[in-house]
């Protein structure tokens, strides 16, 4: 673990390939040194798919560097699960915040621009912009 203060981010989805999956695709796009703290918090305790708040609070303290940890979710009860988790208040580490951002294009963002050092503003902010990336 590293002593540099920097942002952390869990990725989470209904399933565990698709949030190890881009936590890894992410990590490799921001630099095969990227110490960024990313955590995929995927699936149901179960192994099957699902969204498990146990699962997304580990991710979140492993992560947590003492700069903030961003939080990207895929679907409709990922989403709902994080927002029960940040309004229990106690359930996520301090300065832990939803992002509303494209799942893949915005973990991308966020884990690079992390790797700056950039703080969780920053961070947001790179990540919501993916929703801007033009394919066509």
């Amino acid at each position: 673990m590293s002593d540099e203060k920097l942002v952390g981010i869990v990725l989470v989805s209904h399933s565990a390939a698709v949030a190890t999956s881009v936590a890894e695709l992410a990590k490799g796009l921001a630099g095969a040194g990227s110490a960024v703290p990313v955590a995929p918090a995927g699936g149901a305790e179960s192994g099957g798919f699902g969204t498990s708040a146990a699962l997304i609070s580990e991710a979140a303290a492993s992560v947590d560097r003492g700069a903030g940890v961003a939080v990207l979710a895929d679907l409709g009860s990922a989403v709902l699960t994080v927002k029960a988790l940040l309004a229990e208040g106690d359930e996520l580490p301090g300065h832990t915040r939803l992002v509303d951002a494209p799942f893949v294009e915005g973990a991308v963002a966020a884990v690079v621009t992390a790797s700056t050092g950039a703080d969780l503003d920053t961070v947001e902010a790179a990540a919501v912009e993916a929703y801007s990336y033009r394919k066509v």
